[in-house]
C-alpha cells in the first residue's frame, strides 16, 4: 500500500470540489479511493485538528463574572462600604446580604442552565463507517480528517462535508440547514452550482441520509465545514438584550446622579467652610440613600421565577436576561421549516391545472403512490406519497370505492434523472 499524498488537503473548497470529477478531488485531497493510511490519518488529525465543531465548557467564574458586571451591583458594594465605614454596619450588612443573595440566584440558575446544556452535549456520540487502506471500520466522527472515504446509509448522519464519490439512489435531508422537509437527491456527477444548498454532487455535515445509499470523501471537517460556521456564529459572545441594554442604562443613570450629588453638596459644604470629614460623611450617605438596595434581588428573583415557568413547558433558558425579551414576542415568523417545526410534509389540498380544488387530481396522486395504509400509519414511498396517503380527504375516497374503477397494470418508480414517477391503468 502506497502512502497518500499529504499536502495540504484542508485548503479544498467544497464548492469547488462539487465541480471536479471524484478521481481528481481523490487526488486533490492526497487521498485514493481506498482511502488514507493510517499513519497519513493520524498526522492529518494532529495538523488540522478534530471534527468537532464546538467544545462546550462551563466554569462559574464565567457565569459569576456576567452576574457581576453590572453598574448597579457596584454601586449597592460603595454603598455597603461607607455604610461600614461611617459606623452603620447594620446598613452594611443589609446591603451585602441583598448583593449576595442578588449574585447567588442569578449564577445557581445560569449555572444549572450551563450544566443541563453541557450535559446533553456530552451525550452526543456519533460513530462513522470509514474506509483506510481498503479496510472498512467504525470510527467516531471527530477522528474524521480530509481526505477520509466514508460510507453512507439510511438514517446515517453525515459527519463531515463530503464530496459523492458513488450514489444509490440516495436522498438527504437538509433541512437543518436549509429549513426544507422535502429530502434532496444526490448525485456522484460533478455540478455548476455555487450555492451550498444546490450542490447535488455533496452532503453537508449535519444533515441525514434519508434514502438509499453512498461513498464519499470527507472534503472539510470542523469549524471549516456549513455546519461548523453556524456553530461557530453560534458560540460567539451573545448580545446584549434590550432589557439588559436599559437596566445598564438605568444604573449608569443612578451612578452618575449620585456622583453630581456627592460631588456637588461636598464642594457646597467646603465652600461654607463645613468640616470636611462631615462633608464628606454626609455626600457618602445622601449617596447610599438614593441607591435602590431591593432593585437587583427583585429583578433577579422576578427573572428566575419567568426561567421556572419555562423549565415547566421544557424550555431551556441559558441567559435570565433574555427572559425579558422571551415575554416581549407577541408574533413569531419563522421559514425554517423542518428545524422549528415537525419537518414532516402534509396534505391540504389538490387543485386542478385551472388552480380550482380538484378531486380527480387527489385521485390521480393515490393512484401513482408507492405507499401503504398501515394501522401504524403510511409507510413506505417518498414523503409526498405519505402525506397523500395519509390526508383526510383520501380516506374519503378510499371509502367511497372511488378507486376501485381503476386497476395499475404498470408503474415506473421514481427515478432521479426524471424526477417524477409514472402508472398506467385501466
Amino acid at each position: 500500500m502506497t502512502r497518500a499524498n499529504t499536502k495540504s488537503p484542508e485548503l479544498l473548497d467544497l464548492v469547488a470540489a462539487a465541480h471536479l470529477e471524484s478521481d481528481e478531488v481523490l487526488a486533490r485531497l492526497g487521498s485514493t479511493n481506498a482511502g488514507l493510511s493510517e499513519a497519513d490519518a493520524v498526522d492529518r488529525l494532529q495538523r488540522i485538528g478534530p471534527n468537532a465543531v464546538h467544545t462546550h465548557s462551563v466554569t462559574i467564574i464565567d457565569v459569576l463574572w456576567r452576574q457581576l458586571r453590572n453598574p448597579l451591583l457596584l454601586l449597592l458594594l460603595l454603598a455597603a462600604a461607607v455604610s461600614g465605614f461611617t459606623g452603620d454596619p447594620t446598613d452594611a450588612i443589609i446591603i451585602g446580604i441583598i448583593v449576595v443573595l442578588s449574585v447567588g440566584l442569578g449564577v445557581v440558575n445560569e449555572y444549572r442552565a450551563e450544566l443541563a446544556a453541557a450535559a446533553l452535549h456530552s451525550r452526543i456520540r456519533h460513530q462513522a463507517v470509514v474506509e483506510r487502506e481498503g479496510r472498512r471500520q467504525r470510527l467516531n466522527v471527530v477522528d474524521l480528517v480530509p481526505g477520509d472515504v466514508v460510507l453512507l446509509s439510511v438514517g446515517d448522519l453525515v459527519p463531515a462535508d463530503v464530496r459523492l464519490l458513488t450514489t444509490n439512489q440516495l436522498e438527504c435531508d437538509e433541512a437543518i440547514l436549509t429549513g426544507e422537509a422535502i429530502p434532496v437527491s444526490k448525485t456522484a456527477r460533478p455540478c455548476s452550482a455555487t450555492a451550498l444548498a444546490e450542490l447535488d454532487s455533496c452532503a453537508l455535515m449535519g444533515t441525514v441520509v434519508h434514502e438509499g445509499s453512498g461513498r464519499a470523501v470527507v472534503v472539510a471537517t470542523g469549524p471549516r465545514t456549513s455546519f461548523g460556521a453556524i456553530a461557530a456564529g453560534l458560540s460567539e459572545r451573545p448580545a446584549v438584550t434590550a432589557f439588559e441594554k436599559g437596566l445598564r442604562d438605568f444604573s449608569t443613570l443612578l451612578v452618575r446622579v449620585a456622583a453630581v450629588l456627592c460631588t456637588g453638596i461636598l464642594v457646597i459644604n467646603v465652600a461654607f467652610h463645613r468640616p470636611l470629614i462631615d462633608a464628606v460623611l454626609f455626600s457618602l450617605a445622601i449617596a447610599v440613600g438614593i441607591t435602590p438596595e431591593m432593585m437587583p434581588a427583585i429583578v433577579t428573583a422576578s427573572l428566575s421565577s419567568g426561567a421556572r415557568e419555562l423549565a415547566k413547558r421544557r424550555v431551556l433558558v441559558k441567559r435570565l436576561v433574555t427572559i425579558e425579551d422571551l415575554g416581549n414576542i407577541e408574533l413569531l415568523f419563522t421559514d425554517k421549516t423542518g428545524t422549528l417545526t415537525e419537518g414532516a410534509v402534509s396534505f391540504d389540498r389538490a387543485l386542478g391545472p385551472d388552480g380550482a380544488a380538484s378531486g380527480a387530481a387527489l385521485i390521480f396522486g393515490l393512484l401513482c403512490n408507492e405507499a401503504t395504509m398501515t394501522d401504524a400509519g403510511a409507510v413506505g414511498g417518498n414523503a409526498l406519497d405519505q402525506a397523500l396517503l395519509a390526508a383526510p380527504d383520501a380516506g374519503t375516497l378510499v371509502d367511497r370505492g372511488a378507486l376501485a374503477e381503476y386497476e395499475r397494470v404498470g408503474t415506473v418508480p421514481f427515478d432521479h434523472e426524471r424526477r417524477l414517477a409514472s402508472v398506467a391503468t385501466r
